[in-house]
């Protein structure tokens, strides 16, 4: 008789869609360092949770999703608050020829 073979707990969780990242991750995804990412986390601009007895952070996808939804909106706001002068007028006040 043959023995069924069972799946590794390492092949059931290959399967399974990760659902947090690292604040590692996170600084690639963002193009960015663990050092801002931290900042980010810890003064509570970008929700995360902390597990674990060393106090690891890990950041939902989907919240990271919707933080980077808002940095978009956010912006977007500021730009249209904060425009940029054309180049005419960055050079200063033009003269007056007689």
């Amino acid at each position: 008789m043959r023995r069924r073979t069972t799946e590794s707990a390492l092949e059931r969780t290959s399967l399974v869609a990760p659902r947090f990242y690292t604040l590692s991750d996170v600084a690639t995804l963002l193009a960015s360092t663990e050092a801002q990412v931290y900042a980010l986390v810890r003064t509570g601009d970008l929700p995360a949770i902390k597990i674990g007895g060393r106090g690891q952070w890990r950041i939902e996808i989907a919240v990271l999703d919707q933080w980077i939804a808002d940095q978009y909106e956010a912006t977007k706001v500021y730009v249209l608050e904060h425009p940029i002068l054309d180049a005419s007028r960055k050079a200063g006040p033009r003269k007056v020829e007689d």
